[in-house]
């Protein structure tokens, strides 16, 4: 069982940074594969960036590619997001997940926990 919660959202404008954090309780974290997913009004949820349990690989999206960087501490129990050069189309809910599979991937529907979800706001 892992326990997620989100924390940096907020407003920023078009061209700024944020860093989004996910701490974790539970014993599995260390071993979980980590992902970033968003989720914008109207629109499904969509995979933005996963990082590997030994941070041995990472995925991101196309749309996020060069701009946004994900890492983890497993010490702390700990995934992050630094998100830079944010345009207002990264505006959403970001939410992070775990996956105990064997295999990283980017489908939502393969990741086994989710946190509540940070609101992250681009202005123009």
């Amino acid at each position: 069982q892992v326990q997620l919660v989100e924390s940096g959202g907020g407003l920023v404008q078009a061209g700024g940074s944020l860093r989004l954090s996910c701490a974790a309780s539970g014993r599995t974290f260390s071993t979980s594969h980590m992902g970033w997913f968003r989720q914008a009004p109207g629109k499904e949820r969509e995979f933005v960036a996963a990082i590997s349990w030994s941070s041995g690989s990472t995925y991101y999206a196309d749309s996020v590619k060069g701009r946004f960087t994900i890492s983890r501490d497993n010490a702390k129990n700990t995934v992050y997001l630094q998100m830079n050069s944010l345009k207002p189309e990264d505006t959403a809910v970001y939410y992070c997940a775990a996956d105990v599979a064997i295999w990283l991937t980017t489908t939502p529907g393969s990741y086994d926990y989710w946190g509540q979800g940070t609101q992250v706001t681009v202005s123009s």
